[in-house]
């Protein structure tokens, strides 16, 4: 789809310019972009051993390091965020030099990267990481408290970057293949990490150390940490792959609470396996951990902190009533499963890759339970919170999202392209053939809208410049009058062209408005637009 590529192309050359009329830093640059020192080697391990300690909020430890040389070099970036520093980086036995560049830290290497060789190293850190102002947005580590007096801690950083808390490749076009998560704590308390919990070690002082190894690809922010008095129950969920274990960590005063609350996650399971196919990680199973903030969708280890009460935080985002059917952070937050942990952006500029299907995900969850209707009221009430101030892509290489949108509005983008596909059964194929197409994989914008035109044989290049790139909603320009329509689409990118239901009279028709003026003929003089369609209408 060569015309396809080039519009695209296009299009992102046009926004880059306006981007650099915004004012990025060298540091910016150093944590968005895949710098040299990035590029020549390839993520392959981690061993992250650390010791959190909640009365001083401090973390010390080490991350080793395993890669694979693509390419011969003497340097080597590591991401570490101040007020945490690297106290030593060894390989072979050797200590390392180390030059700082605020966040950056650029390591010289003494011993020969061969092409292609296996390679490993230790960076040694300590200090007080940034604590979280307003998780899950403004992220780093919560230091709370339970209501028993009890220490109860977690980070949360996506945007901000995983190196807020702990050093690594802090750049999301590479993800570790796999990792072991070592944690010690105090001995009152218990850590729940990512993947499966490999073992628990006593030691003379007191302290635990719980190892929690992560068999699958995991992107750097969904690497989490979360401590407190926990208490575990668990079930065995018969999933499109066989059996997976699901297992529930919270507080133990909210044990009965969440034992009912938590009937919505083999829901959430049996929904999005019918609509996006297995769950992406069954080897490491799936958690649902309760936590002093609201969520996240950390991987395999999904974060809860909504009250136990459905909604968000007790609210229908949608104003519908369907939003109260369901707990709105146990079905947004798993459904990034898919899209975030299975599919996941290489640059935050295409965090909509992330939002835009997961936000949709309420949706197709109330479809599938309650039916059609009641999926479209709801992702219909939704359109509430869209602002059309900017679009939905940010600025590439510079770690920036683009506008909130991406959550509603894209939703709303993605509910109007099923109207347009018109085939329940193709739009299920397509849902399902991303999660297959792209398994535990970094993508672009590109590749996702690529995949999408070329399953569905429609050159969709126009409509997602629009959606995406463009804060404009179309417009249906009309006259009717005399039994004669005249329409067109105004408020839009060049040569956009989408077909639309409307009700003529209780009529009801599909039109094909181009930009430019078509005619016809109809029976009657009054014309509604279908509300599946996140467009607006003008009558002249």
């Amino acid at each position: 789809m060569n015309k396809y590529i080039l519009a695209v192309f296009a299009l992102v050359i046009v926004q880059s310019i306006t981007a650099q009329e915004k004012s990025f830093t060298i540091q910016d640059t150093l944590r968005g972009s895949i710098t040299p020192e990035r590029a020549w080697w390839d993520l392959t391990y981690y061993h992250l051993n650390i010791e959190v300690d909640p009365d001083s909020k401090s973390i010390k430890g080490k991350n080793t390091v395993h890669y694979k040389v693509l390419e011969p070099h003497t340097v080597l970036q590591i991401d570490l965020q101040a007020p945490l520093t690297i106290t030593k980086v060894i390989q072979n036995n050797t200590p390392l030099e180390v030059k700082h560049q605020g966040n950056a830290h650029f390591i010289t290497l003494k011993s020969a990267q061969e092409l292609g060789s296996m390679q490993s190293l230790d960076v040694y850190y300590e200090g007080h990481p940034k604590e979280a102002v307003r998780a899950p947005w403004d992220g780093g580590v919560s230091w709370k408290k339970d209501d028993n007096g009890n220490d109860f801690v977690a980070t949360s950083c996506q945007g901000l970057g995983a190196s807020v808390w702990w050093p690594n490749k802090d750049h999301m076009y590479d993800e570790v293949d796999s990792m072991l998560i070592s944690v010690t704590v105090p001995k009152n308390l218990m850590n729940v990490s990512n993947g499966q919990l490999r073992s628990i070690e006593d030691h003379t002082d007191g302290k635990k150390t719980y190892n929690w190894y992560v068999n699958n690809p995991i992107n750097n922010y969904g690497v989490n940490v979360n401590i407190g008095d926990y208490v575990h129950f668990s079930e065995v969920y018969k999933g499109e792959k066989g059996p997976l274990k699901m297992d529930y960590y919270v507080l133990k005063y909210n044990l009965e609470k969440a034992k009912k609350q938590f009937k919505d996650a083999p829901r959430m399971m049996e929904a999005f396996e019918h609509w996006f196919g297995p769950y992406p990680f069954y080897e490491d199973g799936f958690k649902l951990v309760e936590v002093p903030y609201l969520g996240m969708e950390h991987q395999s280890s999904v974060t809860y902190g909504n009250g136990y009460e459905n909604g968000y935080l007790g609210r229908d985002l949608s104003g519908t009533g369907w939003g109260l059917k369901f707990d709105f952070i146990i079905i947004h937050e798993s459904g990034h499963e898919w899209f975030a942990n299975n599919i996941t952006y290489k640059d935050i500029a295409d965090m909509w890759i992330h939002e835009s299907f997961t936000a949709y995900s309420e949706s197709l969850f109330l479809d599938y339970f309650y039916g059609k209707t009641a999926g479209a009221e709801y992702v219909i009430g939704t359109r509430q919170a869209i602002q059309n101030d900017t679009p939905i892509i940010g600025p590439y290489h510079v770690n920036q999202s683009g506008s909130s949108d991406m959550y509603y509005k894209g939703s709303n983008m993605l509910h109007t392209l099923r109207q347009w596909i018109n085939n329940d059964d193709k739009w299920r194929e397509i849902l399902r053939g991303l999660n297959e197409t792209f398994y535990h994989q970094t993508v672009t914008t590109a590749q996702i809208e690529n995949y999408i035109s070329e399953t569905s044989a429609i050159d969709l290049s126009a409509f997602f410049n629009q959606y995406l790139r463009d804060n404009r909603i179309p417009t249906l320009e009309y006259e009717l009058k005399d039994q004669h329509l005249k329409y067109r689409w105004i408020h839009t990118v060049p040569n956009f062209e989408m077909p639309i239901a409307v009700s003529i009279d209780g009529e009801y028709q599909k039109l094909t408005p181009k930009t430019n003026w078509s005619t016809m003929t109809v029976n009657g003089n009054t014309m509604i637009v279908d509300s599946n369609y996140y467009v607006t209408s003008k009558k002249l």
